[in-house]
């Protein structure tokens, strides 16, 4: 794909306004509805839910993203007590948890070489007592977009071409260099942490914010961190490409081969705690997905770890039909006011739904290790049953039900019209501070010229105007010299000049 021309949209009129599948105008295609900038999404907001729900049901049957990868089980132990700041039974002293890991890349499909350069899934299913929780995050704290109305759009730009059938680095750097807020992904996925050289060698992030309660109905903000206890290691692009033609099955092999051999993987899992009245304060938005929070502010508060000693004895049974989803959570855990994690909680199950039948939840792998009690019925593949008691709530022969009523626990307040807006913005909220930050600061030297090389060899020839000189612009806008250096070696214009002492004078 090289550029837009008339006869690749053959009778398509790309140009008008954008509309739902019904044919009514789109109000926006970038920003959900919500009571107030930062207050809940809606339900009724049918562009966003005819969005979301038509985009989990494109691809049948691998997952669309993450479709690629691989997993294990182990268990989890925690090793300090957080009980102060939550009352989850599995996150108590000394407990030990069953779990389910898997990992996996976005953008490439279930066939598609594991060394691509690209995020990796990082989803975790712990089997407590009070039912499964699962935390659905990746091998970076950030992401690429804030707002759910954009997501189908940014996979659509990391999938093919309409056209050839062929990835293309224009439509990613269209989308990219169109959406700010992608900068400090997009710096993160450029870097050596963009090709983890196995998925025992990466760390794994919650990325979104959650809220924990404690048993004093006391509530904090937390962001997971799960640091690889083998050491972070990556793999160059050299070494990556020819992985992609000798062994495209590299993650996956080597995992399980690990596993297999008695070499048993873990990760130390520690948390960021946010007292619950800071969120309202904090200089960026801490629930911006495209925000990190600094660790001078919030330190790391450990927690335990996890290991995995366990391969499945079936890749289909207990990999492919795993089911991971946001909304499994249990009491002392909930979620947060993040646009991106709300529409999660719909969209994964009901991806789910889609994928692998209404009744998914009853595979042995997704089933969770107490009993249940739903009034849910019917469906493909129903094999758990409720026999002959009632089918519904309430009900006078004794089935048990709950009518609670009053505040839950996990709550937060939110107060204001109807929008569609952008969240509002915190001190020191914007798209490319965190990323400069990250090219400037944390990058070494070294790493900065292979982020350089890197960017300067997934646009040169391929990215076609106007979206190469808003390449340029992007960059230079996350650091000045950084942007140039790309935008001189890409044009040929590099000979002569010392661009070391130029960006590390």
């Amino acid at each position: 794909m090289t550029k837009h021309s008339d006869h690749q949209f053959a009778g398509f009129d790309g140009q008008l306004p954008s509309t739902t599948e019904s044919g009514a105008p789109r109000e926006s295609d970038a920003h959900s509805l919500s009571v107030g900038p930062d207050g809940p999404l809606l339900l009724h907001d049918v562009a966003l839910v005819e969005k979301l729900a038509r985009f989990d049901r494109e691809r049948v049957p691998e997952r669309s993203p993450h479709a690629k990868g691989s997993g294990a089980f182990g268990e989890f132990e925690v090793l300090e007590d957080v009980s102060s700041y939550t009352s989850a039974k599995f996150l108590q002293p000394g407990a030990k948890t069953p779990m389910l890991a898997r990992f996996s890349t976005v953008a490439g499909e279930l066939g598609s070489p594991d060394s691509w350069r690209d995020v990796r899934g990082f989803a975790l299913k712990f089997y407590t007592e009070d039912g499964n929780y699962d935390m659905v995050g990746n091998n970076t704290p950030i992401f690429f977009v804030r707002d759910p109305m954009k997501f189908p759009d940014f996979i659509h730009s990391q999938k093919r071409s309409p056209a050839s059938g062929l990835r293309s680095n224009l439509m990613q750097w269209d989308f990219w260099t169109l959406s700010p807020e992608s900068a400090h992904q997009v710096s993160y996925l450029m870097g050596p942490r963009g090709l983890p050289r196995t998925w025992r060698n990466m760390n794994g992030y919650s990325s979104h914010t959650y809220m924990w309660v404690n048993g004093a109905g006391e509530r904090f903000w937390v962001q997971y961190h799960f640091h690889t206890d083998q050491g972070v290691e990556n793999m160059t692009n050299e070494e990556a490409a020819k992985l992609a033609g000798s062994d495209a099955d590299i993650h996956r092999r080597d995992l399980f081969e690990a596993i297999e051999g008695g070499n048993f993987p873990s990760w130390t899992f520690s948390v960021q705690i946010m007292p619950y009245e800071d969120a309202k304060k904090y200089r960026f938005n801490p629930f911006d997905l495209t925000k990190t929070w600094s660790h001078k502010d919030y330190p790391l508060h450990k927690v335990g770890r996890f290991t995995l000693n366990r391969n499945p004895s079936n890749h289909f049974a207990q990999i492919e039909q795993a089911a991971f989803s946001p909304s499994n959570t249990v009491p002392g855990i909930g979620v947060s006011p993040d646009k991106m994690l709300l529409a999660r909680v719909f969209s994964y199950p009901d991806a789910q739904r889609h994928r692998i039948g209404t009744n998914f939840n009853q595979l042995p792998v997704n089933a969770p290790v107490v009993k249940t009690n739903s009034y849910d019925k019917e469906g493909f593949m129903e094999y758990h049953h409720s026999g002959d008691a009632p089918v519904y709530a309430p009900n006078s022969f004794g089935r048990a039900f709950q009518d609670t009523q009053g505040p839950v626990a996990n709550r937060w307040e939110a107060d204001g019209e109807l929008v569609r807006s952008a969240y509002t913005l915190h001190e020191e909220d914007d798209d490319f501070g965190q990323a400069h930050t990250l090219v400037r600061e944390v990058y070494s030297e070294e790493e900065r010229q292979g982020l350089i090389e890197t960017v300067a060899g997934a646009v040169k020839g391929e990215v076609t105007e106007p979206v190469l000189s808003r390449v340029f612009e992007y960059w230079k806008k996350i650091d000045a010299e950084v942007g140039q250096a790309i935008e001189d070696k890409v044009k040929g214009t590099s000979a002569g000049r010392d661009y070391e002492n130029e960006i590390n004078p």
